[in-house]
């Protein structure tokens, strides 16, 4: 049943929203994209990871010091306080489009994790009975959700601790493994820098995609109690998650296995148990990356439909998209995500084989443009403020500027990069059509 009142409830606890930015932030990028980022850089790649997490890092500062001076606007409303109706039109659906591409190859890779115990049973309908799962979660109201992805996120985050522990006692030869020198494998095959430093550079279009997730705190920020005392904390772990989360497993991954011998078929993290004589280890490792996955798509799913509540609040998207269930959930938003995961799920029984690395390029442009778009609303907003927040970003505006300048670059290194043509091509077909749209609905409401 729908009521009239249009309002999300505030059912998200502190330990939620610390949770639900970790979970979108751990999923497929690392689990399964890893080995792509491998392919491209070697083990150069950890330098790509540190340096994309410095980036993260402002992002985040920025959007939690926003996210104080103006309370209960999530990213899409700042950029409408901005920028006004257009940029905030271009930059919530550019939002929304992009989770609509996570939450699908988190799906598919959450099938083709499944496919490691069912090899027989096609890709499109693992992934279709785990969305099912995902979506039946988002229907009930918003603190069942955060308790969900509580857990979820706690069983990935207590494996990458693992993982960590166990591949350095590997690495040592403390834990016996028939692994003789890791050393060699961060200087054999090419060195540190097999591709050099564009391959370095050209990784960063998969690490943005696994990066991207974190500013879930900009979207969770509505629903949460004492949000303000909530987001100095979540802001200030970033880099360290980023360092804990990323960069130690790749290196540990480089250390067990040479990168050339990264596959892509599985996780690279099933590989090393593998590899290192644990069998065993490796199913337990699966099932781990199978939740984590899940886990990035529930944070997904919520972030869509809320993203679609607060671009109807704004004006940006239709009216009836405001309405809520009694329990306070967005419905419609709800249906309309389940629509589009379906059409992901039909391009997986379409394209099986290639669908998950074809859609992966793409999320990392949209990112980019949110993540200026960010920045250059803390720029415009920083003297609108009202009040000193009690969280600010330090070195303004120079720290902003620094990372509005960087993101550019990036992301005209990959519009000029010949290999993502295939991603450009949609990502800049999918600008040029919404820039279109703004004007057409901006002509409309006048």
């Amino acid at each position: 049943m729908e009521r009239n009142n249009q309002d999300l409830k505030r059912g998200l606890l502190p330990r939620h929203v610390q949770f639900i930015a970790l979970a979108g932030m751990i999923g497929t990028g690392i689990f399964k994209g890893s080995s792509d980022t491998l392919n491209i850089a070697g083990p150069s790649v950890v330098l790509t990871y540190l340096i994309g997490g410095l980036l993260l890092f402002i992002v985040m500062a920025a959007l939690g010091e926003m996210a104080i001076a103006f309370p209960n606007n999530n990213v899409q409303l700042l950029l409408n306080r901005a920028f006004g109706f257009q940029i905030s039109f271009i930059t919530g659906w550019l939002y929304w489009i992009n989770w609509m591409l996570v939450i699908t190859v988190e799906l598919l890779a959450a099938g083709s994790f499944l496919q490691f115990w069912f090899p027989a049973i096609p890709l499109w309908l693992l992934s279709l009975l785990c969305a099912i799962v995902i979506i039946g979660i988002n229907l009930f109201p918003v603190k069942y959700y955060g308790e969900m992805e509580f857990w979820f996120a706690g069983i990935k985050i207590l494996a990458l601790v693992v993982f960590i522990a166990l591949g350095i006692l590997i690495l040592f030869g403390i834990f016996p493994s028939n692994i003789s020198d890791p050393i060699s494998n961060y200087t054999d095959h090419g060195g540190f820098f097999p591709h050099g430093l564009s391959g370095m550079l050209s990784a960063f279009l998969v690490v943005m995609f696994s990066y991207g997730g974190a500013e879930l705190i900009g979207v969770a920020v509505t629903e949460t109690k004492d949000a303000e005392k909530v987001m100095p904390s979540i802001v200030k772990g970033a880099i360290w998650r980023v360092i804990i989360f990323y960069v130690f497993p790749i290196l540990i991954i480089c250390g067990i296995m040479p990168w050339n011998q990264v596959t892509g078929t599985d996780s690279p993290f099933v590989q090393v148990f593998s590899i290192a004589g644990l069998p065993g280890a490796a199913h337990v490792m699966n099932f781990v990356l199978l939740t984590a996955v899940l886990s990035a798509a529930n944070s997904g799913i919520y972030a869509t439909s809320r993203t679609l509540f607060s671009m109807a609040k704004s004006g940006v998207a239709p009216r009836g998209l405001m309405q809520t269930s009694k329990n306070g959930i967005p419905v419609k938003g709800l249906m309309i995500t389940t629509i589009f995961i379906l059409a992901g799920v039909f391009l997986a029984y379409i394209s099986p084989g290639k669908i998950i690395s074809y859609l992966m390029t793409i999320p990392g442009f949209t990112i980019m443009l949110v993540w200026i778009g960010i920045c250059a609303s803390h720029l415009k907003l920083r003297p609108q403020y009202t009040k000193k927040p009690s969280f600010q970003v330090k070195w303004f505006p120079i720290t902003t500027i620094i990372a509005i300048l960087a993101l550019s670059m990036i992301f005209i290194g990959f519009l000029l990069n010949p290999s993502n043509i295939i991603g450009t091509t949609v990502s800049l077909v999918t600008l040029a059509i919404l820039i279109v749209s703004s004007f057409i609905v901006k002509t409309r409401l006048k």
